[in-house]
């Protein structure tokens, strides 16, 4: 009871990231189309007169996209968030947030100036304290609403343009469901049509930045509302996994004794009630999920279609994948050949790299094997293993970052699905977040992950593996230019011995240097890497 109080006490006087700024809810921001909220600090908007920031139009990316999304105009989230708003806060140097209230992913203090990395561990290396507080912390973000954020319950059109708001409140950890659902859902055509393929948080090149993002959001939401500025996310390293291990009820629940699709009553998640799984109901009624409650986590792992899903992962499917040197390659959605996005995610064999949507590899078959709530990807983000699975999906793009050190240029800029090039902004985010700004090392976003922290042979062989794999690229013209060199110092060393012999001079100035032969063998030659 303690913790919800300081809980609910905290929410109410820190800002949070999320979707729609509660501030710019309402008829004049729409009409507008402005969302530059005035920073508590100072109560300028964007905090302009502390130098935090100012309103600035949003400069949308022009590069071309893919074919898989055929219309333009029809869908609020393209251009995003252009159809709400035009005009937000850019903020300057460390700082970030809808009114530029807060701190860039990595930085803290009074002026966002003093640096910070924080680990992210197993769960499994938590101790009982631990464990317990991070289980009362989701519990307690399922019963806060969130202070600064609303969710959209009407299209812009719905709303009249803007003149007849459609929001609602929601709490903070359906706050981040919704936005996963809402990212992820068909678009709405008019009558009973739709467009299922489409989404702006998967099966593209944003998949991994995106859900880099949502964590951060969400970690630091939780830092917000328990005061707990240390907290970090816990992840599950579920590579060789016989079953589902933190499927019980001293973690994310067991399996209920006469239901096998539900969850123990003695976890705290069986009387959570999901949100946003009915999507053929919202496509015909043209509606978007409403957040209201539509029953119990469902779960039944283990049990799932085993000809799609036969195993959970195992590590030598993750370390094929680690050795895939593209991020992207060919149509850059869902068919990618040799992506390791792609080959990550789960639509490509993670044996060969060869897309195979009919098969669910790596991060997809954790989400099949589940066999409930998490199987569906709209709704997915309502079982709390959601956060712990992701978070190890990200170490994993985290170690092919740190092997093959890619330059942001390896991203897509153009010609990748709707809303997934670099310099598209990522759906439903207010405060806006580029793609490209995310695809780079964690630490460099104020996080780190214990396993990977150890200064072992396999760091130094993550550090060498991209040079000595551009050398094998390059090695044909570094031995032509060896060749070459060569030539020319033999050239110039003739032309400077003749020179010698024409002056004809003998004196100790010009004699070489003449080591006895007992001299010669003690020196050592030694080459360097």
């Amino acid at each position: 009871m303690l913790l919800f109080a300081l809980g609910f006490l905290l929410v109410t006087l820190q800002p949070s990231t999320g979707q729609f700024p509660r501030v710019c809810a309402n008829v004049q921001s729409l009409l507008s189309k402005e969302c530059c909220p005035p920073w508590d600090g100072d109560g300028s908007p964007c905090g302009e007169l502390s130098n935090r920031g100012s309103c600035q139009n949003i400069l949308l990316s022009q590069a071309p996209l893919g074919p898989q999304f055929p219309f333009s105009g029809v869908d609020d989230r393209e251009d995003w968030p252009s159809v709400f708003y035009n005009r937000t806060c850019r903020c300057e140097g460390n700082f970030m947030g809808f009114s530029c209230g807060e701190c860039k992913f990595g930085f803290s203090g009074l002026n966002c100036t003093e640096r910070q990395v924080k680990t992210r561990r197993n769960i499994f290396q938590l101790t009982a304290s631990e464990k317990n507080k991070f289980l009362a912390y989701l519990n307690l973000a399922k019963n806060i609403p969130s202070q600064d954020y609303v969710i959209a319950t009407g299209t812009y059109t719905q709303m009249n343009n803007g003149s007849n708001p459609m929001f609602r409140d929601i709490n903070v950890y359906d706050l981040f469901v919704w936005m996963h659902y809402y990212a992820s859902r068909d678009t709405l055509l008019g009558g009973s049509n739709v467009w299922r393929d489409i989404d702006f948080a998967h099966e593209a090149p944003g998949f991994l930045p995106w859900h880099r993002v949502f964590l951060l959001m969400w970690e630091r939401q939780i830092q917000r509302i328990t005061g707990d500025e240390n907290f970090t996310i816990p992840y599950w390293d579920w590579r060789d996994a016989e079953d589902c291990e933190v499927c019980n009820d001293e973690y994310m629940g067991g399996r209920h004794p006469t239901n096998p699709n539900l969850l123990s009553p003695a976890s705290i998640f069986s009387s959570w009630q999901v949100i946003c799984t009915r999507s053929e109901e919202y496509n015909s009624q043209q509606a978007l999920c409403s957040a209201t409650s539509e029953g119990p986590i469902r779960r039944n792992p283990g049990n799932n279609d085993k000809s799609r899903t036969p195993r959970l992962p195992s590590s030598a499917d993750v370390e094929f994948c680690l050795s895939l040197t593209q991020y992207e390659s060919g149509p850059m959605d869902k068919m990618a050949n040799y992506s390791f996005r792609n080959t990550l995610e789960g639509f490509a064999d993670p044996q060969t790299a060869i897309s195979n949507p009919a098969q669910s590899g790596l991060h997809n078959a954790l989400h099949i094997y589940m066999n409930g709530s998490m199987s569906q990807v709209q709704g997915s983000a309502n079982d709390p293993i959601f956060v712990l699975h992701h978070a190890f999906v990200d170490s994993i793009f985290e170690r092919w970052l740190r092997r093959h050190r890619p330059m942001l240029e390896v991203y897509p800029a153009a010609n990748a699905p709707i809303g997934h090039n670099r310099e598209n902004y990522m759906v439903p985010f207010i405060p806006l977040y580029r793609n490209g700004e995310f695809f780079k090392p964690s630490r460099e976003l104020g996080y780190d992950y214990e396993y990977l922290q150890e200064p072992a042979l396999q760091s130094f062989q993550d550090f060498l593996t991209p040079y000595l794999q551009q050398a094998r690229q390059i090695w044909a013209w570094l031995v032509g230019a060896a060749v070459f060199g060569g030539i020319v110092t033999a050239v110039l060393t003739g032309l400077f011995r003749a020179c010698r012999k024409k002056k004809g001079g003998t004196s100790s100035e010009i004699q070489p240097l003449l080591i006895e032969s007992e001299d010669y063998n003690n020196i050592t030659y030694q080459s360097n890497f």
